[in-house]
């Protein structure tokens, strides 16, 4: 199975009672394996959580810390992309250089950089003092 495939699959168990916009997400680590999250929205918007965040978790509690692939997909008219913070939390985890695809139920994909999608990322070397 792809990651895309993978982030479709999951995509199928989101909660979206109130946007109904359902988004899937999966991440392969380092070590190959692969991690699922889908957005969990709550009647108290902003509490819900994104899908990259849920596979992101997901990684980090079976004990992972690198990612080496992202694959998002939505059903959206273009590939959707992954929210600003979402972009932060990929960008902890993963360096520049990793593909991320994004991609439409329909079956359009465009497979991008973590680099293109966060420019100019805030990461460690940031908090490092003279």
């Amino acid at each position: 199975m792809s990651l895309i495939e993978d982030a479709a699959k999951v995509r199928e168990r989101a909660y979206a009672p109130y946007s109904g916009f359902k988004v899937g997400a999966a991440i392969r680590s380092r070590s190959g394996q692969v991690f699922v999250g889908c957005n969990v929205e709550n009647v108290a918007y902003p509490e819900g959580t994104c899908a990259e965040a849920g596979a992101i978790a997901a990684m980090v509690a079976a004990g992972e810390g690198e990612i080496a692939e992202v694959a998002v997909i939505a059903d959206s008219p273009a590939p959707v992309t992954p929210c600003g913070g979402c972009r932060q939390k990929l960008a902890e985890f993963g360096g520049a250089e990793v593909p991320v695809t994004l991609a439409t139920v329909a079956g359009v994909e465009k497979t991008v950089t973590l680099a293109e999608l966060l420019p100019l990322a805030f990461d460690q070397s940031h908090m490092e003092k003279d």
